[in-house]
């Protein structure tokens, strides 16, 4: 896959990104928000499953050689979507990304900056903290009433 195909699904992505926490909390209207996040956890399950199987690649059998933490992803995942679907419908679509933007930043400062989890380990500059900062700002613009 070319780099330029990749940037382009990354836009489509960060489209979905934007869209999936009005569906889901409009569905919190009708069923809960906790069963609106289940229900899109088990719909977004259903198609990667039938797409992994078409696909040919990969297996699910070496599962059991992965590291307990490796495994730990979905909760993280459920976790947030459960957040947008509480958080979209008080603080607003754009208030719940800029501070999902700014914390998944400084959260990659700092994964970068050690390492984790076997990553490469990426120093923090005056040019990545100035770049966050900035978001900071923006966050704090979007955020006030």
């Amino acid at each position: 896959m070319s780099n330029f195909v990749l940037i382009i699904l990354m836009v489509i992505g960060g489209v979905a990104v934007a869209i999936q926490p009005s569906l889901n909390a409009r569905l919190a209207e009708k069923t809960g928000f906790l069963q609106a996040s289940t229900i899109s956890f088990a719909v977004g399950t259903l198609i990667l499953l039938l797409i992994s199987l078409a696909s040919g690649q990969g297996s699910f059998r070496r599962i059991s050689d992965a590291d307990w933490w490796q495994l730990t992803g979905g909760l993280f995942g459920a976790f947030f979507v459960t957040m947008t679907i509480v958080g979209v419908p008080r603080i607003g679509v754009t208030a719940v990304l800029a501070l999902t933007i700014v914390s998944q930043l400084l959260a990659g400062l700092v994964m970068d900056h050690y390492g984790l989890f076997g990553m490469r380990g990426i120093p923090i500059d005056y040019k990545r903290m100035l770049g966050v900062t900035l978001l900071l700002v923006g966050v704090f613009l979007i955020c006030r009433r």
